[in-house]
């Protein structure tokens, strides 16, 4: 297929076998690892776990990605159509509350096509939030619960560390698309079964650009339509450098809590420091694939 997919519409040619583009990934869709994901918002991943389908490859260059290993280095194995629909059968069976798809954006297509017919529970789109409002609405009527990231409303910080200077225009349209579609939030017995959940992570010495995304988010919805998770797992990465090397202070994150409840966003999560650890990172070792 010529792909348009993303924000950056490269146009590659991406085959069953063969990746091309920005993502480097081909048609067909690889999967790293599938699981019962117990460290997810409490709404996502219940008492008995969320059930995460970890897809290789990015839309996003994020120098600080935990997700390294599939995201840059795309480690995972191409799975067909039917048994990608499988691996999400599988999962139910297990138990899992819903079917949550890490990073899906590349494989769309494929993806939409696994969707059908209707699983019995929820599924949830779990994105660095960089996508096209024209793909979503392909998927209209397929996703119940949208994931989004909202890293960054500084378009000099997207750039730097994402390779997205656009990052903020086409994550702000794809949020208002996912809420068109989603509506306002419904939990029921602790589960969110249709909404918007939108995850900030606090990066170290980018506390202004959290208070400009919180703005946003304040501004834009009413209590009641969306989710806010202000997320404080910052983990530096090998070989990051400047402001990146360290962790968040305890300062820099009370100061963007202070911030959020004086903006009245009540509605949604915080973590507390412990969360930094990297052992919320799963092993990307193919299991459940």
């Amino acid at each position: 297929m010529i792909c348009t997919l993303c924000p950056r519409r490269c146009g590659a040619e991406r085959t069953e076998t063969a990746g091309g583009g920005f993502c480097k990934m081909p048609g067909t869709p690889v999967v790293a690892r599938a699981m019962l994901h117990h460290w997810e918002e409490p709404c996502v991943s219940g008492t008995r776990g969320s059930g995460a389908v970890f897809f290789s490859g990015c839309t996003l260059r994020c120098v600080f990605c935990q997700n390294g290993e599939i995201s840059r280095r795309r480690f995972g194995k191409s799975v067909s159509v039917s048994r990608l629909r499988e691996i999400f059968e599988e999962l139910i069976d297990q138990g899992a509350h819903n079917i949550n798809l890490v990073s899906p954006t590349p494989f769309a297509m494929a993806v939409l096509e696994a969707l059908e017919p209707p699983l019995p529970v929820p599924v949830v789109w779990n994105t660095g939030g960089y996508e096209r409002v024209e793909t979503l609405r392909r998927l209209e009527g397929k996703v119940q619960v949208w994931l989004p990231d909202l890293k960054y409303a500084d378009s000099r910080l997207a750039r730097e560390y994402s390779g997205a200077g656009d990052y903020f225009e086409a994550a702000a349209a794809a949020i208002l698309e996912m809420h068109r579609q989603a509506g306002d939030y419904v939990i029921e017995d602790g589960l969110i079964r249709r909404g918007v959940i939108i995850r900030h992570l606090l990066l170290p010495g980018a506390l202004d650009n959290a208070k400009a995304v919180m703005d946003w988010v304040a501004g834009t919805f009413r209590p009641g339509q969306a989710l806010f998770s202000l997320m404080s797992q910052y983990t530096p990465q090998p070989g990051a450098s400047g402001l990146l090397a360290r962790r968040v202070t305890g300062g820099e994150y009370r100061a963007a809590l202070a911030y959020m409840e004086n903006l009245g966003i009540a509605d949604g999560y915080c973590q507390d420091s412990s969360s930094a650890r990297e052992e919320y990172t799963p092993a990307f070792d193919l299991s459940g694939v």
